[in-house]
C-alpha cells in the first residue's frame, strides 16, 4: 500500500518527494505531530566520499567498508514500529505521519483503480471459494473494506477487518452497502492491540488447532493483507503482518495471502530521467550562488558559508533519493535477479529490516549481484545512440500459493487456483510502479563489447524513521570482448563505486 499520483501527476511525482505529500494530506487531515518524520527524514550522506571511492585494489574491500559505514550504518540503526514498540508520543507520531494518509478517500482510490493491484488479489479470494468457505479470515490493513467483502461474498464464516485509521467507518458503510455486515467485523485499532470479540468464541465454535495451546488466540484460518511497500518494504508494514500471524494464524493449517514475496533488481537505461535530475540539481546551485550574491550586495550579508550544506541537501534530494518510475521493458539491460524471498508463513520481524544484513546487526556483505549486458543501441528521441547504465530499478512480485513451508506443506489446505502480481516493468502501470536509482554518471554499453556489473546490495531502516530505508550499493564495471567469459578479454576495468541512497 503506497500513495501515488493520478497518471498526470505521475510524471511530476518521479522528482517529487513522496514523503513530503504524505504529510501534506496529514495537515489536509487536520493531523498534527511532534515531529514531522516523513517531511524531514532527508538522509544525510557524508558529502561526496559515497559518490565515487577511487583506491587500488588491495584497500578497496577496507576502504570502500570503512566509507560505507560512515554514510550508512551510522545512519542506520535498528529501529522498531511505534505501533507495537514505543511510548504513547511515539505512536502519535508515526500515525500522524504514516496512518493518516490512509484514512483519506483519495488515497484509497488510487489503490483502488490500480487494475493488476485489483485483479489479482480478486483472483485470489474469489478465484478460490472454496479454501474461503465457512473459514475464519481476518484483513489486516483492510482500508476500504473491500478484501473483506470479497472474503464474505467468496463464502467466509467470519471476517474480521482490521484498520488502524478513521476509515475503517467508511469500511463499515461499506461492508453494510454490500450486504455482509453480518459475516464482517470491522475492527478500528492496532493489529497489534486487539482482540476477537468475546462472543465471537461461543458462538462461532472458534478452537485452536489440536496441537496448540487450548487458550491460544490462534484461530484464524486465513489473514488478508495488502501490505506492500514501495520495493516491498518501504513502510514496514511488514512486522504488523508478523505480530498479526504469530498472535491469530493457525500455525500449521492457517494460510496467509499472499503467500510469498520475491524483490528484484535490473540494471536499466533510462538517460533522459538521470540527466534530467542531474540538471536540476546543477540549476538549484546555480540559483543558489544567484542568492546569495544577490543577499551580498543588496543586504550585506554573507551567506556563501552555507554553500556546502545546501549543496548537500540537494544532492541527497535530485543526486541520491531513489524516484518512483514506470519503466517499460525496454529499459532493462539485462534480467533481474532476485535480491530478497519471503515466505509470508515463517519471515520474522527481522526479514523486515531489510535486505543483506546479518542477523541482528546493522550491517552486512549485502546481497551480491553480477550483470552482464551485451552492446546494443536504443532510439533516445534523437536518432539511435549507444546505451549505457543509468542506474538501477527494483520492484517485487508477490504470489498467493500453496504453503510450502515444513510446517504447513502437507497440513494446509491447497490453493486450487493460484494469483500472482508483478510491479515489473512487463505489467504497466501499478500503483508501486518502480524504483530507480540512478547513478551520478552513466556506465557506457559498447557495441560488441560485454559490460559486467558486479557488487553487493544492501536495504536498511533509517535512523529518522523505521518506515523508511536506505539503500547501499557497492560495485565494480568492467568491459569484455564480446562472447569471451567473464574473466577473460578484459579490455577496461572501472574504479570501485560506492553510493547511498535513501527510499523518500
Amino acid at each position: 500500500m503506497v500513495i501515488c499520483m493520478n497518471s498526470t501527476a505521475r510524471v511530476k511525482l518521479a522528482r517529487t518527494n513522496k514523503s513530503s505529500f504524505l504529510s501534506l494530506i496529514c495537515v489536509i487531515a487536520r493531523l498534527s505531530s511532534a515531529h514531522s518524520a516523513f517531511a524531514t527524514s532527508k538522509f544525510q550522506v557524508g558529502h561526496r566520499q559515497v559518490h565515487q571511492i577511487q583506491m587500488s585494489s588491495s584497500t578497496a574491500s577496507s576502504s570502500a567498508s570503512t566509507a560505507g559505514d560512515a554514510a550508512f550504518i551510522n545512519k542506520s540503526p535498528t529501529n522498531n514500529i511505534p505501533t507495537f514498540d514505543g511510548d504513547e508520543k511515539a505512536k502519535a507520531t508515526d500515525f500522524a505521519n504514516y496512518f493518516c494518509a490512509y484514512s483519506q478517500l483519495y488515497h484509497q482510490k488510487q489503490m483502488l483503480t490500480d487494475h493488476n493491484r485489483m485483479a489479482a488479489y480478486h483472483s485470489a479470494i474469489c478465484g478460490n471459494a472454496d479454501l474461503f468457505k465457512d473459514k475464519i479470515v481476518m484483513d489486516v490493513g483492510t482500508g476500504s473494506g473491500i478484501l473483506a467483502v470479497w472474503a464474505a461474498q467468496a463464502g467466509a464464516r467470519r471476517v474480521y477487518a482490521v484498520e488502524y485509521t478513521d476509515m475503517a467507518k467508511h469500511a463499515r458503510r461499506v461492508v453494510e452497502a454490500n450486504g455482509v455486515a453480518h459475516i464482517v467485523t470491522v475492527i478500528q485499532g492496532a493489529v497489534e492491540d486487539i482482540i476477537l470479540p468475546k462472543s465471537d468464541w461461543e458462538e462461532l465454535g472458534l478452537t485452536p488447532e489440536p496441537n496448540d495451546s487450548p487458550s491460544s488466540t490462534r484461530v484464524v484460518d486465513i489473514i488478508l493483507s495488502e501490505w506492500m511497500g514501495y520495493f516491498l518494504l518501504r513502510e514496514s508494514m511488514l512486522d504488523s503482518l508478523v505480530r498479526a500471524r504469530d498472535t491469530f494464524l493457525k500455525p500449521t493449517t492457517g494460510i496467509m495471502m499472499p503467500s510469498h514475496a520475491t524483490m528484484l533488481l535490473a540494471p536499466i537505461f533510462d538517460e533522459e530521467e538521470r540527466r534530467a535530475q542531474h540538471n536540476e540539481y546543477a540549476a538549484a546551485m546555480e540559483d543558489w550562488k544567484e542568492f546569495a550574491q544577490t543577499t551580498q550586495n543588496v543586504y550585506g550579508v554573507d551567506m556563501s558559508v552555507l554553500e556546502n550544506d545546501f549543496d548537500r541537501e540537494q544532492k541527497e534530494y535530485y543526486v541520491l533519493s531513489s524516484r518512483w518510475a514506470e519503466l517499460g521493458t525496454g529499459c532493462l539491460l539485462a534480467a533481474p535477479c532476485v535480491v530478497k524471498e519471503l515466505d509470508m508463513h515463517v519471515c520474522t520481524v527481522e526479514d523486515a529490516r531489510g535486505v543483506g544484513l546479518a542477523m541482528g546487526q546493522d550491517e552486512g556483505s549485502g546481497v551480491p549481484f553480477d550483470f552482464d549486458i551485451e552492446g546494443r543501441r536504443h532510439d533516445d528521441g534523437h536518432g539511435m545512440a549507444g546505451s549505457s547504465v543509468s542506474g538501477f530499478a527494483g520492484w517485487f512480485t508477490v504470489d498467493f500459493k500453496s504453503r510450502s513451508d515444513d510446517a504447513g506443506r502437507d497440513a494446509a489446505p491447497q490453493v486450487p487456483n493460484p494469483a500472482y502480481l508483478s510491479t515489473g516493468p512487463e505489467m504497466g502501470y501499478t500503483h508501486w510502479g518502480q524504483q530507480v536509482f540512478h547513478l551520478p554518471a552513466a556506465i557506457p554499453v559498447l557495441a560488441d563489447q560485454t559490460t559486467r556489473i558486479q557488487g553487493t546490495m544492501e536495504m536498511m531502516r533509517t535512523k529518522e524513521s523505521a518506515r523508511l530505508y536506505n539503500v547501499r550499493y557497492r560495485f565494480t564495471s568492467s568491459r569484455r570482448k564480446a562472447g569471451t567469459a567473464k574473466d577473460e578479454g578484459i579490455l577496461m576495468k572501472g574504479e570501485p563505486m560506492e553510493l547511498v541512497y535513501q527510499i523518500p
